[in-house]
């Protein structure tokens, strides 16, 4: 299917903003496929994608997701997704939120959340090399730092106590690393959208916001998203092992306000690609929410 088919499409279903369930699963599934294969860039799908959304009901959010989700690319995949206000704790889309899932590198959230509440340091110049660590950790993905992190807290279980205060079950997960890099390490969506949340309350709450990637401009995200509704509105830390993706964070949405989410696939023998994509597609849409 060309662009000019998608956008035929889109064009096809926006003539009324508020389209029944079974309408906007059909077109998603449509355009899932076009933003799933190799004929167009996956710049060039994703703004199509972004275009066709405007307006996008909330109370569509599950079936449109799901919609990603049931694709039968992804039949032997195991989801997790949480997406919510941050301001007012409303649940957009959830699936699979207490599910247990391999994290891959999201599981950096963790130690340098637990790092921020925990270490305290006299000087000038170590605050700041402590704050060039943690970015460099959570912007770059540095697997070295953050497993250097964590020895330095003394182990997943300081971890665990770090982050019980700020609402987080401690046994919604298990850290056998700071980096995320082990297949061992296992945690819930729910686990990260709690994390994100408890930080926003804390002290350490802009040394941990400024750290994150942000979309289609810095660190492991500065590829993604370009040209888009979400670029430069969207900070979240990205996940990436064989057969696992993963993206947690926050978005800025114009009308809704702060929104955080967690999105993570394991699925052994999937490609790299196929997984990114759908998980920037359900993004978009998050981005595209409106009250309707």
């Amino acid at each position: 299917m060309s662009l000019v088919t998608v956008i035929a499409l889109r064009r096809w279903v926006h003539v009324g903003w508020k389209h029944s369930a079974a309408t906007i699963a059909a077109s998603m599934t449509a355009i899932a496929t076009v933003t799933l294969s190799a004929t167009i860039s996956p710049a060039h799908a994703q703004e199509a994608i972004a275009q066709f959304q405007r307006e996008f009901c909330v109370s569509d959010m599950q079936t449109a997701v799901d919609g990603v989700i049931q694709q039968p690319t992804f039949a032997g995949a195991s989801w997790g997704v949480v997406m919510e206000s941050l301001d007012t704790g409303e649940n957009l889309y959830s699936h699979n939120e207490n599910g247990y899932l391999i994290p891959a590198s999201n599981v950096k959230l963790l130690t340098t959340a637990a790092a921020l509440q925990t270490l305290r340091f006299n000087s000038d110049s170590d605050w700041a090399a402590f704050h060039n660590w943690i970015n460099i950790t959570n912007r770059d993905s540095n697997n070295g730092y953050a497993d250097s992190l964590l020895r330095r807290l003394g182990g997943p279980e300081v971890v665990r106590a770090a982050l019980t205060p700020l609402g987080v079950d401690p046994n919604s997960f298990r850290q056998v690393d700071g980096s995320g890099l082990s297949r061992y390490n296992m945690a819930k969506p729910q686990t990260f959208v709690s994390i994100l949340r408890g930080m926003d309350a804390s002290p350490g709450r802009y040394i941990f916001y400024r750290s994150l990637p942000v979309a289609g401009q810095s660190g492991t995200l500065r590829n993604r998203f370009l040209n888009t509704s979400v670029q430069g509105k969207v900070r979240a830390k990205t996940g990436t092992l064989r057969g696992v993706r993963a993206l947690s964070g926050y978005l800025e949405h114009p009308r809704r306000g702060t929104l955080v989410f967690s999105i993570m696939v394991n699925q052994p023998g999937q490609s790299g690609t196929t997984m990114l994509r759908a998980i920037d597609q359900m993004v978009l849409s998050l981005m595209a929410v409106e009250d309707c």
